[in-house]
């Protein structure tokens, strides 16, 4: 069996379900948050693009799936006004298998836009949320349209994957 079949999570609300057994998921956002925000701090460097792609790899569904985007949104705001530069347009990709419950996502996302709009001054016209249904160990993406790419809980599975021989592989991928 194809290991994209055998790693997911479980969809619905149910008591197995990841929405209700996501707590260590959120902890370890909390505890990276200060990473995550270093990392996009360098990320903007010197220059900001006009255009900000953004990736979460393996955001699942559930009450964790906008937090680290919310967080990057932030800290690119927070950049963004210490130095005295425009806000980037923000493309933000939620990528996930395709059995992902992408429609609990999307119903997710009124809630999130009033959120970006009532703490941060940021629009519709602002930031575009889309969801890119597919394993990433392919690839994903145009090149070149990426800026930031998180990944919390799912890469860890990589080192799952093994050659014909036993092997652990671990391949580096250019999004």
């Amino acid at each position: 069996m194809e290991v994209v079949q055998i790693l997911h999570m479980n969809k619905g609300e149910g008591e197995t379900s990841y929405a209700k057994n996501c707590t260590t998921q959120r902890q370890i956002i909390s505890v990276t948050n200060s990473v995550i925000e270093e990392a996009v701090r360098e990320c903007l460097g010197n220059t900001v693009p006009a255009s900000m792609g953004i990736a979460d790899l393996g955001c699942s569904s559930g009450p964790n799936t906008l937090m680290v985007v919310s967080n990057i949104i932030n800290t690119v705001c927070d950049t963004c006004n210490e130095t005295d530069r425009n806000l980037p347009e923000l493309r933000v990709s939620l990528n996930d298998l395709p059995g992902n419950d992408f429609n609990a996502v999307f119903m997710s996302l009124p809630e999130f836009y009033k959120r970006l709009e009532r703490e941060m001054g940021i629009g519709l016209e602002d930031c575009f949320v889309s969801a890119v249904a597919g394993s990433f160990y392919g690839r994903l993406f145009p090149k070149k349209s990426l800026h930031f790419v998180h990944s919390s809980s799912s890469l860890h599975w990589l080192s799952q994957l093994k050659d014909k021989f036993g092997n652990t592989k671990l391949e580096r991928r250019n999004l």
